[in-house]
């Protein structure tokens, strides 16, 4: 915190505005771990303090009660915060959701996830901009890429990576059958233009056409939208959320880097390589959780077990109790190894 105040009051700090406001931003993530954890730390005292002058007060113990209460329940979630430590948790992520096996029903399932976490970003403040999106042939989306910018977006959505499992009687089957879908979703950091990926011009093909998405006439007449393959691995990124090509371009560059980054951290750092790895092929055996609405309703964790029979609430964006989870049963797993 003190570094970057020292940034902030140095000649010329303003003159980048972009960059400015990324240090303004993290800034203001450090100071909601730093400030609460020293608040506590003072109302954990004064309740000592309290407690002494009050043991033979029953009355003043009741009260004490209530109080420690509410202290040992903000300890759990500074806690929990604590859990987001790793080198890019406080980071702004790309967030994506691709429909797997099962057609039409997997791009209308798609496209709930995508509410489900809309509600999500709402409920956290979290900016977001779309980038890409490629609607299904008959309803639903078959992929969509986002920008989530707020506090610990990587580190909280980055529990979310993997593939999701639907069970339900399809609105789209006339003799009324449940049916299976899948949808994965994927999150990488954004980082800094400085992260050292070198890209060279002759390892891409980059193609520019015509938006699919919304902007009036303007689309239908204008190749802004751009797609940029990187030969060497295969990894193909898209934008279109731009008027401009020249910014579509830029914006799909960055998706870019930050992949190539990632792909680099998979063969040195296990964790990240665990983190790909589960995802798997986006159909059966691969699911890191499940959504059954029929024959009875539950949502469950395949990888914490925990579980909730609220299906509605998750599919409105309460979900904070499966990161909650993942975060600790990761924690755990971290320490057991140790």
């Amino acid at each position: 915190m003190a570094e970057l105040e020292g940034k902030m009051s140095g000649a010329g700090f303003w003159d980048n505005q972009e960059a400015a406001q990324a240090v303004v931003s993290r800034l203001s993530a450090l100071k909601g771990v730093v400030q609460p954890a020293e608040e506590l730390s003072q109302e954990v005292a004064d309740l000592a303090e309290l407690f002494e002058l009050a043991e033979s007060d029953p009355n003043e113990l009741e009260q004490l009660e209530e109080d420690l209460s509410a202290t040992t329940e903000r300890c759990e979630q500074i806690e929990l915060a604590g859990l987001l430590s790793r080198s890019n948790d406080m980071k702004n992520c790309f967030f994506s959701i691709h429909a797997g096996a099962g057609g039409t029903e997997s791009c209308d399932w798609a496209s709930m996830l995508l509410r489900m976490y809309t509600r999500y970003f709402e409920r956290n403040k979290y900016r977001v901009r779309e980038l890409d999106i490629t609607a299904g042939e008959e309803a639903g989306i078959r992929s969509i890429t986002l920008r989530v910018s707020g506090a610990f977006a990587f580190g909280k959505l980055s529990c979310e990576t993997g593939v999701h499992r639907l069970v339900r009687i399809s609105p789209f089957d006339s003799n009324k059958r449940r049916h299976t879908s899948f949808a994965a979703v994927d999150c990488i950091p954004e980082f800094d233009e400085d992260i050292g990926v070198e890209i060279k011009e002759d390892d891409l093909k980059i193609d520019f056409y015509r938006s699919s998405g919304a902007g009036g006439q303007h689309v239908n007449k204008v190749s802004s939208a751009v797609r940029i393959k990187h030969m060497p691995t295969g990894i193909v990124v898209q934008c279109q959320d731009d008027r401009s090509q020249h910014k579509n371009r830029a914006s799909a560059m960055k998706v870019l880097k930050a992949r190539l980054y990632m792909l680099e951290q998979q063969k040195r750092d296990a964790e990240i390589a665990k983190l790909y790895g589960d995802k798997g092929e986006i159909a059966w055996g691969s699911q890191i959780r499940s959504y059954v609405l029929q024959p009875y309703q539950m949502v469950k964790d395949h990888r914490t077990d925990h579980q909730t029979g609220n299906v509605d609430a998750v599919l409105d964006g309460d979900i904070e109790q499966f990161i909650e989870s993942y975060l600790r049963h990761r924690a755990k797993s971290k320490q057991e190894k140790k």
